[in-house]
Parts: structure tokens; sequence; C-alpha cells
């Protein structure tokens, strides 16, 4: 998932409607080199004064599109929001590796895959907002702080893909509930000892192998889209009683502000 923004579910018509690292590199680019004098002052002083600038401005569009969508930026974020700014490269995001059993297609179109997903450590963060969207901006900006030096190495630990979200639903399936845990894959270097959180909120998880059906699908991801592939997929599968019929995973691709967003939803086959 690229890493960036929120967009929530029954904002007005007309507000800001996405925070993207990609408008934050170009904030940070757009200042004219005229806007670079020393007033007397060192090179060091100079630089650290334009940091500072950037910092704020960072921040501040950050803050103001989020109160555009009930999710507060807190002063804190100013640090981790700037670092992801200068380190988003799609080259270096690493994605969760995975070995494929199964491509289910029809008449040319993919309708599933199956895949096997080796035991791997996660961090993990428990949400329950009152709308899913909340949930998981405000989740992913406390995973934010622990990949941006908030950590007991002390270092900026990189972005892997997908970010994803356990879901649950009702015995039905008509509805899902309002706990989430959003996870982050740590990189293959941190598996064997990953660095500790500051964050006591967030846990380090080991998941076991696991075995998923996943299915792509595009768009925000609100409550009834998520319904809405889950009954999808459900439909589709021969088996969906092998399948945990209670518990589902949304793997996002993108930046969650983006309208055409690239996720998945995914089974979980049962042990």
């Amino acid at each position: 998932m690229e890493t960036g923004g929120c967009r929530m579910s029954g904002a007005e018509p007309g507000a800001p409607a996405m925070i993207t690292l990609e408008d934050l590199d170009g904030m940070a680019e757009d200042s004219p080199d005229s806007a670079y004098h020393s007033n007397g002052s060192s090179l060091e002083e100079e630089a650290e004064r334009m940091e500072d600038e950037e910092q704020e401005r960072l921040l501040s569009y950050w803050q103001s599109v989020g109160r555009g969508h009930q999710v507060d930026v807190p002063r804190e974020m100013a640090e981790p929001i700037q670092q992801l700014t200068r380190n988003n490269n799609p080259q270096e995001r690493q994605t969760i590796p995975f070995t494929l059993i199964q491509r289910k297609e029809k008449l040319g179109d993919l309708l599933y895959e199956k895949r096997q997903y080796g035991k791997a450590k996660w961090a993990c963060i428990k949400m329950k907002e009152k709308q899913y969207e909340q949930s998981i901006c405000l989740g992913f900006m406390k995973l934010m702080r622990y990949i941006c030096e908030q950590n007991s190495s002390g270092l900026y630990l990189g972005i892997t893909i997908p970010i994803v979200t356990i879901v649950h639903t009702n015995e039905s399936q008509s509805e899902m509930t309002q706990s989430v845990t959003v996870a982050y894959y740590l990189p293959e270097v941190l598996q064997d000892e990953p660095p500790h959180p500051f964050d006591s909120d967030i846990i380090i998880e080991e998941w076991p192998s696991t075995v998923v059906y996943s299915r792509s699908f595009r768009g925000i991801t609100n409550e009834d889209s998520i319904m809405r592939e889950i009954n999808l997929l459900a439909a589709i599968l021969e088996s969906p009683e092998l399948c945990l019929q209670d518990t589902f995973i949304i793997a996002g691709y993108t930046n969650p502000a983006a309208a055409n967003r690239h996720n998945e939803i995914w089974f979980l086959q049962r042990p």
C-alpha cells in the first residue's frame, strides 16, 4: 500500500478528497529557488529552518484534509509524515511473498487465486472506530510511527505491501463488526528479530502459514463495499465452507486515497 492518505466514507461533496504522498512530494518541490536566502545565517541554520518549514507545511496539509474526514492528525505525526514523504520510492517496497497454488479463470477473466502464505511476523494494532475507514487510517498512523524510527532499533523500517486489515462479520454474514486489526508485514531482514514498538498498543504477532483465496477489486473500502466483495467471492468459490465464515482480510496495495485503488478480499482456509 502506498503510504499516505485517508478518504472517509460520508465526506461532504466538494470536501478535500485525499491525502497523498505524491501531493506532499509536489508541495515540497513547489518552493522556488529564490526562497532560499541566508539572511546572514549559516548554511546549517538555513537548512534546519527550511526543514522545519517543510515539516510544518506537510503536517498542516494532512491536518486540513483530515479534519474534512473526521480524522485528527496529531502534531506527533509531523516527523513520520515527512520521513515517509522522502522515502516514497515504489522500487523499495517489498511485496509479501507467497506461493501461487491455483488461478481460477472464466472467459479470460481472473475470478480468484489460491495462495499459500508462509509463517511470518506482523506488527498489529486493534481498532474499533465507528467507521471502518476511520479505523484503518488511525491504525495506520500508529503503524507509521513504528515504521518511522519509533521502535527499539531507532531505524526507518521500510514499507511492505499489502497492508492488511482483518475484519469480522456477524454469524449470518450480513454486516461487519466494528473491531478490526490493521497489520504491517515486517520486512524479511527483520523477521528473526523484529524491533520492539514504543507504542504499547502495537503487538508483534507470528501468524501461521495460511492458505488464502484472493479476489481483486477496485475502489474505496468501506462497510458496504467489503460486504459486497465477501458475498461475491463466497458465490464464486466451489466450497466456501472450507474457509472461516466470520473472519476475512482486506489487502491494500495502493494509496487509500486513490479513487480506483487496488484491493483484495482474502478468505482464509480453515487449518
